[in-house]
């Protein structure tokens, strides 16, 4: 969201649409859809629950060429738009709420080195290129922990256009703290190459502990700057809609911030999130040298967390709960992972977050029978554990929005009616 002037009738827009939203976060079912999410992540649930995010198809759903506001402004009134259209057409288990974020104007800085991209031209999903500049052990002695910038007076200015337009009907505030935290795999593929990686775990693994070891220095000296400037923001609550996206889930719980919590938020007050899904196919040996010691240091601070996101976690299940004492939800991703290990390996002890496959209703048609089947055998396999199940990854619904009620009522009628 950039600062910008607001006409009359982008205003009148605005402030009609916030006070729609206000009138939705206020329905008694808010309330209880938290109690039910509070209740899962404390590893009590009442029902599997459901919740979708439509990610990409969000364009299908509410088409940016439908938004009315000048562009600088089409951010705050596409946040609108998408809870009022949530409300009225995806009777999911989502608490719905009347936050207005402004998220801190704090990143870090470059490492020294980055690769060249190449992006091909035009809109949606696309295939990026691109030319990985660490070639040999030498180019790693460019690598360097960069300087974290904070903009305190951009954030402010933001907040207080926010708080002059909606100020008196949603609650605005400033949001920060980037809780999706792993080592950065993503990035050592960008420094080094998939491929590259891949073949260095056997023929130079130093190369890759020297690249991985300046990633992790770099995200902890990032994590001590912004707690240590007091920008954190607890996620215990709706911040999770907004910006816990890289796994999908509600994060509300009584169990944040920690019990010595005075107001001043700490990473331990806070969920913290780690995944490995560029290193998928290898072995657990391979997985716990070149990426969980790396991301340990990291994932011990937080108060709870949240494990994988799109990778099977099949031959990992016993390292991460023996590794990380806070351990709390781990992601089963269909149809890579197999529901039967989880179910055996979480059992009740931990959240157990279905990720069901998104490709059966973004096909030309789509199959409801293969559909119900497989979220039956999910429940089934999944009687007695923690369950939740989350579609994501939805890249597109077919142009087709009605999917996304289809899949979710199908989903809420099959959940209630399973017996815990």
């Amino acid at each position: 969201m950039v600062e910008q002037t607001v006409s009359a009738k982008d205003r009148a827009l605005l402030r009609d649409l916030a006070k729609r939203v206000a009138e939705i976060a206020a329905l008694p079912i808010q309330q209880e859809r938290i109690r039910l999410w509070k209740a899962l992540n404390a590893l009590r649930p009442e029902r599997p629950l459901v919740a979708i995010y439509p990610e990409n198809a969000w364009n299908e759903l509410v088409p940016p060429s439908t938004l009315q506001c000048e562009r600088g402004l089409r951010g705050w009134e596409m946040m609108l738009r998408r809870t009022i259209y949530q409300h009225e057409h995806i009777p999911d288990d989502r608490p719905l709420h009347g936050d207005v974020l402004v998220r801190w104007e704090a990143w870090p800085g470059g490492i020294g080195l980055s690769p060249t991209t190449l992006r091909p031209t035009g809109d949606g999903p696309q295939a990026v290129k691109w030319n990985p500049p660490v070639k040999c052990m030498a180019d790693t002695e460019k690598l360097h922990v960069s300087e974290v910038s904070i903009n305190r007076e951009v954030t402010e200015r933001i907040a207080t256009q926010a708080r002059d337009l909606f100020g008196d009907t949603l609650n605005v505030r400033i949001w920060g703290g980037q809780p999706f935290w792993s080592v950065g795999i993503s990035q050592l593929i960008y420094l080094r190459g998939l491929q590259e990686a891949m073949l260095d775990m056997y023929t130079q693994p130093e190369l890759l502990h020297r690249i991985l070891a300046v990633l992790r220095d770099n995200q902890m000296h990032f994590m001590d700057v912004i707690e240590k400037e007091n920008i954190l923001s607890l996620n215990n609550d709706v911040t999770r809609i907004e910006y816990f996206m890289g796994s999908g889930h509600e994060g509300w719980t009584d169990e944040l911030p920690a019990d010595d919590f005075t107001g001043r938020v700490r990473w331990k007050d806070m969920w913290g999130l780690g995944e490995m899904q560029e290193f998928s196919g290898v072995g657990p040996d391979q997985f716990y040298e070149f990426s969980l010691q790396y991301q340990l240091p990291m994932l011990h601070r937080f108060g709870l967390v949240d494990y994988g996101c799109c990778e099977p976690l099949d031959k990992m299940y016993d390292m991460l709960i023996r590794e990380i004492p806070k351990l709390r939800r781990l992601s089963v991703t269909s149809p890579y992972a197999s529901k039967q290990v989880a179910a055996e390996k979480l059992g009740n002890r931990f959240v157990f977050s279905w990720k069901p496959n998104p490709t059966p209703i973004a096909t030309a048609a789509v199959d409801w029978d293969w559909v119900e089947k497989d979220i039956r055998e999910t429940l089934d396999v999944g009687r007695g554990c923690c369950l939740e199940m989350i579609m994501k990854s939805t890249e597109t619904i077919g142009n087709d929005p009605e999917r996304v009620t289809r899949w979710v009522e199908l989903a809420r009628r099959l959940a209630e009616e399973s017996i815990y």
